[in-house]
């Protein structure tokens, strides 16, 4: 199982969590936790290069 699989059952257990939470602050926490797992595994997606680097776009000046 790749690293970033193992991140994305943790952001969905997490969630999971979320759901059965009692109160707000928790709920809040557990998702803010999924976020940051979901987060690491697209990072480690790019390290393992699955994921292209983002691309940046060079703006062109306009002649009117």
């Amino acid at each position: 199982m790749k690293q970033s699989d193992i991140f994305r059952d943790n952001a969905e257990n997490c969630l999971q969590l979320a759901e059965r939470s009692e109160g707000q602050p928790a709920y809040n926490r557990y998702s803010r936790m999924a976020d940051a797992w979901t987060a690491l595994a697209k990072e480690q997606d790019w390290l393992d290069g699955e994921v292209p680097p983002v691309t940046t776009r060079i703006r062109q000046k306009l002649d009117a």
